[in-house]
């Protein structure tokens, strides 16, 4: 039992609210120019907000293709994470990876379903939608997966980002990868969630490739460095769909205003 003590400090001093260093994550020199194809982030992540609003704990569940990725300076998740835990000072931020390589989209949601319930994630990144496109399934039936599964999510409190698909030069020639590119995008915009467009960074990021001959998916074994890129796009996007209203205005690569703009400014 709380004794009446306690009960009245906690209640005259409520817990102070979590808070970002006040910068968001920047975008390193090497992927700056991938971070002009991102979609801006401006759908909210309410249950993330509600998070750290209430305890020190993010826990954020993986999904698809990328979360097994592995570089020299650990997987993609650990690169979030630490990069998440800079931004938000005192907030332990746990990565909890469940990625499946080759899985389908209807295949991910059903599993989902089950880690969710056991892992109880504030937030779900899903990379979603390579496998389907190069398996030709019918895009109708991928966005109806994905829909699904976005409004189930949404009915258990759980916030969800979107990872769009992977970049291979040979891709840009498949009409049905294409529309299943597309199809994500409108659904994301349809129903107000973050995704993060992976495929389009990527193009601008290996727009000098275009000449290689090898299989798609031997490409998309090369992109250890694009998922680097990825998770720093990812990290600055869930801190400022969060924090956006408390971050100063500054660019991705943090340059600062030049002096023209002030010089344009018409005296009162």
């Amino acid at each position: 039992m709380v004794c009446a003590a306690a009960q009245n400090a906690g209640a005259a001093k409520p817990a102070p609210a979590l808070a970002p260093t006040g910068v968001a994550p920047l975008v390193s020199k090497a992927c700056q120019t991938g971070s002009s194809a991102l979609a801006s982030a401006e759908s909210p992540l309410p249950n993330v907000a509600n998070a750290l609003a209430h305890r020190k704990t993010l826990r954020i569940l993986t999904f698809g293709a990328a979360p097994g990725r592995v570089g020299r300076h650990g997987d993609y998740t650990d690169v979030i994470e630490t990069m998440l835990q800079d931004a938000m000072k005192g907030v332990d931020v746990i990565m909890i990876n469940r990625g499946v390589s080759g899985e389908l989209a209807a295949d991910a949601a059903a599993r989902m379903k089950n880690e969710v319930a056991l892992e109880e994630p504030d937030l779900v990144l899903w990379q979603v939608g390579t496998n389907d496109a190069l398996a030709y399934v019918p895009v109708e039936e991928f966005t109806e997966a994905v829909n699904d599964q976005i409004d189930w999510l949404r009915s258990h409190k759980v916030d969800l980002v979107l990872v769009g698909l992977q970049f291979a030069p040979p891709t840009l020639r498949d009409t049905h990868y294409v529309k299943i590119r597309e199809a994500l995008r409108k659904l994301a915009e349809k129903k107000n969630v973050i995704v993060i467009r992976f495929y389009e960074a990527m193009q601008i990021l290996n727009g000098s490739q275009h000449g290689r001959r090898e299989p798609i998916t031997d490409q998309f074994e090369r992109s250890e460095s694009g998922y680097n890129c990825l998770a720093e796009y990812v990290a600055r996007v869930i801190t400022l769909s969060v924090f956006a209203k408390d971050l100063p205005k500054r660019s991705p690569t943090n340059r600062a205003s030049p002096p023209a703009a002030q010089k344009n400014q018409t005296p009162k």
